[in-house]
C-alpha cells in the first residue's frame, strides 16, 4: 500500500498528464501523443486509487478492473469508426449512472450521518446535484445513442408545452432539494428517488426534442454533462483527481459545444434546453430534375479539371472509402491538379469525425481545409466531389426558413462549375431533409457504394 503523500503526488502527476493530453488533442500532428498522455495518466490514477491507504478490498477491486478492462478492449476492437459516436454516447451514460450510484452510496454511508452543521449541508447538496446531473446524463446519453444507431427516429419529437413542463419539473426538483437537505438521517431517500426519476425524464425528453442533424452538438453537450457528473462524484468522495478530471472534461466539452453551436448558427442556451434546430414552417418545393452520370464520365470530368475539392461525409465512413480516396488524390496531384478537402465542423456523427478518417488514410494535413477556409474558393473551383455528405452541403440551410437546418452554415458546393455527388441512393440526410443540390443544373449524381465508385474512378483516370 502507498501513503497519502505518494497518492497525492500521483494524483497531481496524473492531472498534469490529463491536461497535456487535452493540449495534444488540439492538432492532428500531436493527437497521438496526447492520447498516450491520457492513457499513462489513467493508469497512474487507477494504481494510486487501488493501492491507496484508504482503499479496502483490493483483490475485489483489481478483479473488477481486470474484467471491465477485458470487456472494454473486446468491445472497442469490434467497433467500426462509423460507430464511434454511438460508443462515445453510451459511455457517457455509464458516467452518468456511476454518478447516480456514487451519490446514493455516499448518502447511505454511515459517516455521512455523523456530519453536522455546514459540513453536512454542503455534502448533501453535493449528493443531490451530483445525482441529478448523473440521472439526466444517463438517460439523455442513451437516447443519443439510440438516435445515432438508428434505433430511435432521428426526427425531433416535439410535444406541446415542453419548455413549461421542464421548467415546472426543475422548480419541483429545487423544492425537493430543500426538503432533502432538511431531512434527518436517511429520511431524505424518498426525495432522492423522486428527483432521480425527474432527472431521467428530463434527460429523455431533452434529447428526444433535438433533430438528427444537430446530434453532433448533443454528443458534445452530453460529454460536458458527464464531466460535471464526474466532478460532482469527486466532491462526494473527496477525491481531488476526480474533481480535476471531471472539471477538465466538463469545461472542454462546454467550450466545444459553444464553438459547434456557433458553427451551426445555434444559440448555446437553446442547446442546453433541448429542442433547438426545429422550425414551424414548411420546406420549399424542390424544382428541377436529377441527372446521373457513370464512372467513366465522372473520371473525364476529373481529368479535365484543374482544381478539385472533395467534401467527405458519413457515407464515406460507412463505405471505408478514405483509403482509395487517398490513392485517387495522390494520382490527381501527380498530374498537376490542385486537390483539397472541405471539412464541415459537424460532418459525420461526431466533431472531427472526417479529420480522423482522413488522417487514418494518411491524407496530408495541409490539404484538409475547414469550411470557412474553402467556401470563398468554391466559385473558382472546377469540380466539387461530394462523397457521402448530405446535410452539410444542403442549400436549404441558407434559403429555406422552413428547413430544420435553416441557418446552419454549410459548404457551398453548388457554387463550383461542376458538382459530382456520390451516394448509395436518393435518400435524405440524417436530418431528414431533402437536398436541392441534387436537382441543380451543374450537379450530377454518381450512384453506388463510395469505395467501389472511387476504385472505378481511379482505374479510368490511370488509363
Amino acid at each position: 500500500m502507498i501513503g497519502h503523500e505518494i497518492q497525492t503526488a500521483a494524483y497531481l502527476f496524473a492531472s498534469i498528464l490529463f491536461i497535456l493530453s487535452l493540449g495534444g488533442l488540439s492538432s492532428q500532428e500531436s493527437a497521438k501523443r496526447g492520447v498516450m498522455y491520457g492513457i499513462v495518466g489513467m493508469i497512474i490514477a487507477l494504481l494510486a486509487t487501488v493501492l491507496g491507504h484508504e482503499a479496502e478490498g483490493h483483490v475485489y477491486i483489481l478483479v473488477a478492473v481486470a474484467i471491465a478492462s477485458l470487456i472494454g478492449v473486446s468491445l472497442a476492437r469490434k467497433v467500426e469508426m462509423t460507430a464511434m459516436p454511438q460508443l462515445i454516447a453510451i459511455l457517457h451514460s455509464f458516467v452518468g449512472l456511476a454518478a447516480v450510484l456514487v451519490g446514493f452510496g455516499s448518502y447511505l454511508d454511515p459517516e455521512t450521518q455523523t456530519l453536522t452543521g455546514a459540513t453536512h449541508s454542503i455534502h448533501v447538496v453535493e449528493v443531490y446535484v451530483g445525482i441529478f446531473i448523473g440521472a439526466l446524463t444517463f438517460t439523455g446519453s442513451i437516447i443519443a445513442w439510440g438516435k445515432l444507431d438508428g434505433k430511435i427516429m432521428s426526427k425531433a419529437l416535439i410535444y406541446p408545452g415542453r419548455h413549461a413542463i421542464n421548467i415546472l419539473l426543475l422548480i419541483v426538483t429545487a423544492i425537493l432539494g430543500v426538503l432533502f437537505a432538511q431531512a434527518e438521517g436517511t429520511d431524505g431517500m424518498i426525495y432522492l428517488y423522486i428527483m432521480t426519476a425527474i432527472g431521467c425524464f428530463i434527460g429523455v425528453m431533452m434529447v428526444m426534442a433535438i433533430g438528427g442533424g444537430d446530434m453532433p452538438v448533443v454528443v458534445s453537450m452530453l460529454n460536458s454533462y458527464s464531466g460535471w457528473a464526474a466532478a460532482a462524484a469527486g466532491f462526494m468522495l473527496g477525491n481531488d483527481l476526480l474533481i480535476v478530471t471531471g472539471a477538465l472534461v466538463g469545461s472542454s466539452g462546454a467550450i466545444l459545444s459553444i464553438h459547434m453551436s456557433k458553427a451551426m448558427n445555434r444559440k448555446f442556451v437553446s442547446v442546453i434546453l433541448g429542442g433547438f434546430g426545429n422550425t414551424s414552417g414548411s420546406s420549399k418545393a424542390i424544382e428541377g430534375e436529377i441527372t446521373t452520370i457513370n464512372h467513366e464520365e465522372a473520371a473525364d470530368l476529373l481529368k479535365q479539371a484543374k482544381s478539385i475539392v472533395i467534401v467527405p461525409g458519413y457515407g464515406m465512413a460507412v463505405a471505408k472509402a478514405q483509403y482509395p480516396i487517398h490513392d485517387l488524390v495522390q494520382t490527381l496531384r501527380k498530374e498537376g491538379k490542385e486537390v483539397r478537402f472541405a471539412i464541415h465542423p459537424v460532418a459525420g456523427r461526431l466533431p472531427g469525425h472526417m479529420n480522423v478518417l482522413l488522417a487514418e488514410a494518411k491524407v496530408p494535413y495541409d490539404i484538409v481545409m475547414e469550411m470557412d477556409e474553402i467556401n470563398p474558393d468554391l466559385p473558382d473551383t472546377d469540380v466539387v466531389m461530394v462523397i457521402g455528405a448530405n446535410d452539410v452541403v444542403n442549400p436549404s440551410a441558407q434559403d429555406d426558413p422552413g428547413c430544420s437546418i435553416y441557418g446552419m452554415p454549410v459548404i457551398e458546393a453548388w457554387k463550383a462549375e461542376k458538382v459530382i455527388i456520390m451516394k448509395r441512393s436518393m435518400s435524405a440526410g440524417y436530418s431528414g431533409e431533402d437536398n436541392p443540390l441534387f436537382y441543380k443544373d451543374n450537379s450530377e449524381m454518381l450512384l453506388g457504394d463510395a469505395k467501389d465508385s472511387v476504385d472505378k474512378l481511379l482505374s479510368y483516370i490511370k488509363k
